[in-house]
């Protein structure tokens, strides 16, 4: 039996997380949809036909440890390259080893933690040694590949969505770890399938963390002897700050003010204020929050209930004057209104309709009878001439025309029937016979002269 040295550490010093890491497939946790008897995935393992991929999803999901399975499994050599401390120098000379080794009839698997984190310079230096098949890149993302991988890479690339693992996967695998001899199968552990659930919320599908959480219980638990017992009190000790999935850069942040964005437009205030406290309680600064509501309050609301705007500057101004944690509950007095506040997007429709004639249609001028007449010169081109100031007019309408006449007609607001928008309709309505019936009086008066 082989002795351990002075130097070497003791494997129970090295994390429980690594120690437990899967060697085979069969004892990675999660991740079905894509290993599963029959999926893509797993088919390209076990018949030893993996080409270059990007594994997106959260940490703590296995992107590395699935990297290192698949390296075993098709006895491929396995490079693990970071990212963060890794440049084009390093990695040429990477790739040149690897083709070194195509030659010699081994394949090399690279994985590339954090992918996302290299430039587009580091990104192109992968291209031609992928498409020659000097290696079978893998790389691994937390963010959105569309938007963090260079689109020249990500098309050779196939890409795998890792999901966050269960709670139910997150039970067993700590069970696992209690069982098995890398973990703490040689030692009494007494720890009731509660705590363990109450673990597997907290890491909320990250495995690592699951892991690392059981860890310090177990080393805090109280021992009587040969048996450590993980008491309601340690374990409450340990999860008591948790660390909410946001990233305030990331795409988790964009996911979280759709959904606040969402369900305010669905009407269903419950599901606005728990994404609103999600944001707050990660740490997301207040007038962020507080901009994007004004935008909902004319976007989604506008003239259905008017007030929904002067409710959401409101809410700017008392965050602004609070700050948190106060102006919490000024913001939910404003997602709560705005949820329940009648819907319309016509204002938004509005703009949208009138800012695709714009694009197509800037050299279109502004009608003679609204330009301003300034100057002596500026009479005599016409300018200003015919207009008709409408507080003159006993009903303070006129039927000038203001729009181009290439745009003559053209409708951009059409107000609907919710809310406050109703009278808005009406009114319109009422403007627009107005409107019609002058022109057509006016014609009349010109055909009988």
């Amino acid at each position: 039996m082989r002795q351990q040295t002075f130097f070497e550490p003791d494997p129970q010093d090295v994390p429980l997380a690594t120690r437990m890491r899967p060697r085979e497939l069969e004892e990675f946790a999660g991740q079905e949809h894509l290993l599963g008897e029959g999926k893509v995935l797993r088919q390209l393992i076990d018949q030893d036909r993996v080409s270059s991929m990007i594994f997106w999803g959260p940490p703590g999901v296995g992107k590395t440890t699935l990297a290192r399975i698949i390296a075993g499994r098709t006895k491929a050599n396995f490079i693990n390259f970071s990212a963060v401390t890794s440049g084009i120098k390093e990695i040429k000379e990477v790739m040149n080893e690897a083709e070194k080794n195509r030659l010699m009839g081994e394949k090399t698997i690279l994985f590339v933690d954090e992918i996302h984190r290299f430039n587009k310079a580091q990104q192109d230096a992968f291209l031609p040694f992928v498409e020659k098949g000097s290696i079978v890149l893998i790389g691994a993302t937390t963010e959105n590949p569309s938007f963090e991988i260079n689109s020249a890479l990500l098309s050779r690339c196939k890409v795998f969505v890792l999901q966050s693992l269960s709670e139910k996967a997150l039970q067993n695998l700590l069970r696992r770890a209690l069982q098995d001899p890398r973990g703490f199968g040689g030692q009494k552990i007494v720890i009731s399938d509660e705590m363990l659930g109450m673990i597997a919320v907290f890491a909320n599908g990250d495995a690592r963390t699951a892991l690392g959480t059981l860890e310090m219980v177990v080393l805090n638990g109280d021992r009587t002897g040969e048996i450590t017992r993980v008491t309601r009190e340690t374990l409450e000790q340990c999860i008591s700050k948790k660390s909410l999935l946001y990233d305030k850069k990331g795409e988790e942040h964009y996911n979280i003010i759709s959904a606040l964005h969402k369900s305010m437009r669905n009407s269903d205030p419950d599901a606005a204020v728990y994404w609103l406290a999600r944001m707050l309680e990660a740490g997301e600064d207040p007038l962020y929050v507080a901009r994007r509501l004004i935008r909902f309050a004319s976007e989604d609301i506008g003239m259905a209930d008017s007030r929904a705007l002067e409710v959401a500057v409101a809410a700017y101004q008392a965050s602004h004057f609070n700050g948190m944690p106060e102006c919490s509950v000024n913001l939910t007095h404003a997602v709560v209104y705005l949820s329940l506040a009648p819907k319309s997007n016509s204002l938004y429709l509005a703009y949208e309709s009138a800012k695709q004639d714009a694009q197509q249609m800037l050299a279109e001028p502004v009608p003679l009878v609204i330009r301003n007449a300034p100057t002596g010169l500026m009479k005599e081109l016409h300018y200003g001439e015919g207009y008709q100031y409408a507080h003159d007019t006993e009903e303070k309408l006129t039927d000038m025309q203001c729009l181009p006449d290439s745009l003559q007609g053209r409708k951009y607001y059409r107000p609907t029937g919710e809310g406050s928008e109703l009278r808005a309709r009406e009114r319109l309505r009422q403007v627009e016979e107005w409107k019609a019936k002058r022109r057509t009086e006016r014609r009349a008066q010109e055909e009988g002269r």
